[in-house]
């Protein structure tokens, strides 16, 4: 698998008996970028953790290809993915041990953990530590270890996110909760010219998650769901002017923000 089509045939995922996702059907196309979108509860951290193959659909399939997801050996596939989440782990170690587990085999590899850094946009992090990437960060350290904000951690676990240069599937999902909408914004559009650079030149696809509507509105496809289905995809610009789901909600928010 060189590049990737990426399609979900009538997908249905239920969680002890509660459906999280019902029926989509969605085609995600080789070299772009892509935002799920929608209020918290619609389903889109479901679908993106479905196409990790963290868990496989109660129904309907998910190709690559053409290939059923459900038939490629799942450490095969993970290993072509690079994904960060909302929900990320602290890993205290040195700063440079920290980002480099995104990719194991790279983990000492401070050549490439530093153009990690650089896709996550975290240099100011490393720049602020006393000893940089060798610096012991968090508080279980026997010395003692430099302790960081909720933004900061969230920033190496985003260059940790990076470490893959070149993912078949670059995976986001609230990369950003941590900042402020305005820092979200400019890190996004920083992620998303990055992600569709490696995205063209591969063949790949990148996937964007944010219920925060203005920092999608550059992607190449933008996929709103709503209750567990699809329920409007285009451009922002073909979006806005259906005046559905996602214009009530973009309008929404731009209100409270220029409030």
């Amino acid at each position: 698998m060189s590049d990737a089509v990426l399609r979900m045939e009538a997908i249905t995922k239920r969680f002890a008996g509660v459906t999280a996702l019902d029926a989509v059907g969605l085609t995600l196309e080789r070299g772009e970028v892509h935002a799920l979108v929608g209020e918290n509860g619609a389903g889109k951290s479901t679908l993106v953790k479905l196409l990790c193959r963290f868990y496989d659909p109660t129904g309907g399939r998910i190709t690559v290809d053409g290939v059923d997801l459900a038939t490629i050996e799942q450490n095969a596939w993970r290993g072509r993915i690079a994904a960060g989440f909302q929900d990320f782990v602290k890993f205290e170690l040195l700063a440079h041990e920290s980002i480099g587990v995104g990719d194991l085999p790279l983990l000492d590899d401070l050549h490439a953990v530093d153009r990690a850094v650089d896709r996550g946009a975290a240099r100011d992090v490393i720049e602020d530590l006393a000893s940089g990437l060798e610096t012991p960060i968090g508080t279980s350290h026997p010395e003692g270890g430099t302790e960081l904000s909720g933004g900061q951690w969230q920033k190496l676990a985003l260059a940790r996110a990076m470490m893959r240069e070149r993912p078949l599937l670059l995976i986001l999902d609230e990369p950003t909760s941590a900042l402020d909408a305005h820092a979200e914004h400019m890190l996004f559009g920083r992620y998303a010219e990055s992600a569709r650079a490696v995205a063209r030149a591969t063949g790949g696809i990148a996937i964007f998650v944010s219920h925060r509507f203005s920092t999608v509105r550059m992607a190449d496809l933008i996929v709103v769901v709503d209750g567990g289905r699809i329920a409007e995809h285009g451009t922002h610009e073909q979006l806005v002017a259906h005046d559905g789901i996602y214009a009530e909600l973009f309008a929404l928010q731009a209100a409270v923000y220029a409030g």
